[in-house]
This record gives C-alpha cells, sequence and structure tokens, in this order.
C-alpha cells in the first residue's frame, strides 16, 4: 500500500473512532444531581423513596447517572423543595404537592384531594386516567416535571389532645393540616398550621397546636405522638391515597438523554410501588403497639364525617369558580372516583366486608 494510501486508511479508521465514542459518551453521560427531601431521615419510609430511587438509576447506569438526596433542612426546608426545583438550586425533589396549595390550591390536585381517591384509585388516575399528564400541564407553568413517586394509602385522622364528641369540640382548635383540608377545617372552626414533620411533636408537646395529622401508624409511632396527645382518630379523609412526587427541573429534565428519562420514569414507578407496600406491611403492627402503649383509638363521630363532607364540596365550589386549572383537574378526579367506586362496591368493597367480619369472628 502507498504511504499516501495508507495515511488515508488510517486517518479515516481514527476519524470513524472518533465519532463511535462521542456517540457512545452522549448517550451515557456522566450526570451528577443533588435531591432535596420534605422529610426528615428518621422516617425511613416516605424519606426511603428517595434514597430507593438514587439507587435504581445509579445501578441502571453502572453509575453514571448519581442522584445524592438531601434530607429536609439540609438544604432548603420542607416547603421550599418546589422553590428550589424551580429555581434550579437543586435538580430535583421528592415532596407532597399540597404542601404549595399557597402558590396555587391546583398543586393539591396531584397529591391527594379530600374524599375524592384511594391508593390504588390514585394509580390508576395517574397511570391510565390522565393524571399524570394533567398534572404536569399545570407543572410546566412553573418549571416542574413531575412523576408519582410513593403512596401512604389511607391516612389516619391524626392525634387530638381532647376528645372529640361533636363538630362543636372543633370550635378554635389548632390543628396541623396541610393541603386544601386545611381550608375545609377552616370552615369547621378549625385554625389550620402549617408544620413540617419534625417540627410536629414539640408543637404538640407545647400546646402549640392542639392537634396534628401526620400519615399513619408506622410514622407516627416513630414521632412518638401517643406521648403527648392520646386520642388517635379516623379515617384520615383529607387523603384516601397521598400520592408523593418527584419534581425535576423542567429545563434539567428535558436535556435527559432518552434512556436516562426512560430509567427515571421507572424508578419513579418502582419508588411508588415499594413505598405502599411498605406501609401496608408496617401500619398494622405498629397499630398494635400505639394501642398496647395507651392511644385511644377512636373514628370520627358521624357528624363530623358528613360536616366534613358538606365542607369539602363548599370549599370545591369556592376555589372552582376562581381557578380553571384546579376546577379541569378536579372534574376529572370526580369523574374517574365516581366509576371506580362503581366497580370497588362490586368488588373490593363486598370481599374486604365479608373478610373483616369473618375475622372479627375468628
Amino acid at each position: 500500500m502507498k504511504r499516501r494510501n495508507f495515511l488515508a486508511a488510517a486517518g479515516a479508521g481514527l476519524a470513524a473512532g472518533a465519532v463511535a465514542k462521542p456517540a457512545i459518551a452522549q448517550s451515557n453521560p456522566e450526570i451528577r444531581w443533588r435531591l432535596t427531601s420534605g422529610f426528615p431521615k428518621s422516617l425511613d419510609t416516605i424519606y426511603g423513596a428517595a434514597d430507593f430511587f438514587a439507587k435504581y438509576v445509579s445501578e441502571a447506569t453502572d453509575g453514571k447517572f448519581v442522584v445524592q438526596p438531601f434530607a429536609a433542612g439540609e438544604i432548603v426546608g420542607t416547603f421550599q423543595a418546589a422553590d428550589a426545583v424551580q429555581s434550579g438550586t437543586v435538580e430535583m425533589a421528592h415532596t407532597a404537592s399540597y404542601y404549595y396549595v399557597g402558590k396555587d390550591p391546583t398543586f393539591a390536585a396531584g397529591a391527594a384531594l379530600p374524599f375524592t381517591l384511594n391508593a390504588r384509585q390514585q394509580n390508576a388516575w395517574m397511570y391510565h386516567g390522565g393524571g399524570v399528564d394533567l398534572v404536569n400541564e399545570f407543572m410546566a407553568k412553573h418549571g416542574i416535571h413531575a412523576l408519582p413517586g410513593g403512596n401512604t394509602g389511607t391516612q389516619m385522622g391524626g392525634w387530638f389532645r381532647k376528645e372529640i364528641k361533636s363538630v362543636q369540640d372543633l370550635q378554635g382548635l389548632k390543628m396541623r393540616i396541610a393541603g386544601v383540608a386545611g381550608q375545609v377545617m377552616a370552615k369547621m372552626g378549625v385554625i389550620p398550621q402549617q408544620v413540617a414533620g419534625g417540627d410536629i411533636y414539640p408543637s404538640l408537646e407545647r400546646g402549640t397546636i392542639d392537634a396534628a395529622e401526620w400519615i399513619g401508624p408506622y410514622d407516627d409511632e416513630k414521632l412518638g405522638f401517643q406521648k403527648v396527645a392520646p386520642y388517635y382518630y379516623y379515617p384520615g379523609w383529607w387523603e384516601g391515597g397521598l400520592t408523593l412526587h418527584f419534581y425535576f427541573n423542567k429545563a434539567k429534565w428535558e436535556e435527559l438523554p432518552k434512556n436516562y428519562k426512560a430509567i427515571a420514569e421507572a424508578a419513579c414507578m418502582a419508588a411508588n410501588l415499594d413505598m405502599l407496600a411498605k406501609y401496608d406491611a408496617r401500619n398494622p403492627s405498629a397499630l398494635r403497639r400505639l394501642v398496647g402503649a395507651g392511644a385511644q383509638l377512636r373514628p370520627f363521630p358521624q357528624d363530623v364525617m358528613e360536616a366534613s363532607y358538606k365542607a369539602t364540596n363548599e370549599v370545591y365550589d369556592e376555589i372552582s369558580s376562581k381557578n380553571a386549572d384546579f376546577k379541569k383537574a378536579l372534574d376529572s378526579i370526580r369523574a374517574f372516583r365516581n366509576e371506580e367506586y362503581l366497580w370497588f362496591q362490586v368488588g373490593e368493597y363486598s370481599f374486604d366486608t365479608f373478610m373483616i367480619r369473618a375475622r372479627s369472628r375468628g
């Protein structure tokens, strides 16, 4: 081979190699992100979703895509997570969207609205009822891309320092409660308070608040609420199935390679399933321990439930009359809920009712 031809062939080979390597590098770049959680590390189930996500994406990309989670307060506080994602202070957050109803009540529609969907129905609406798309149509206005990343199941009605026998007992009660539910409670005479999870116990202990809802037995036991508020009420009608979300800075999300997006979506879905399974597995024994330690388990009186339902629909009408985004989301959720309960009363309810009665008979 003539020297000129050899050099040309070698040059072509080098050029081909130079093209191939960047193509691979571009599809699997090294990415380092930070994630701020809305929760303390002590709550391993709800905070744990952030660790779960980070481990999943790292292992699926051979350590190329690394997300470092931070607990609430390490970078920003619980109620500043959305702002941190919007501004680009962090690339991601794991949070409950209803923390940001002060920005717009529509945020709550992606998390939980009173008297709407339970956990399975919430997932069905999100994944197969248009929920994810509807949520992101709204979130795009705030520079966020959001994906479901956990569910607590139906929550408890919270811890009260005094017994609630009727609606009248709610008058003037200072209660830690988040989202649209706070507006509903206000209609019934409660003074709603926004308190981060880690600050609830000292607030109850000092009497700064008279009652608090958090999640359910497993987390509530960890936080020790039974020591400072003996009456434990159910159900948490405001959260039939709270969906937590992973927030992504929208610009950063759109920069991700297609395969990284697919991995992140799969990680979010897996974290969503894992959290609900953990709560369902851990709540029963925690409830036994709480009652054994002296917690006074109580159902909300029927008049409280009826008054709450009435007040909820009044709040929905008020918000919907002046917020088109909220109305659009609520209309979708209500239509989906009505269809779901057509099926659930036939299948789930009849089966669960029989099994609960059978269990009580031994």
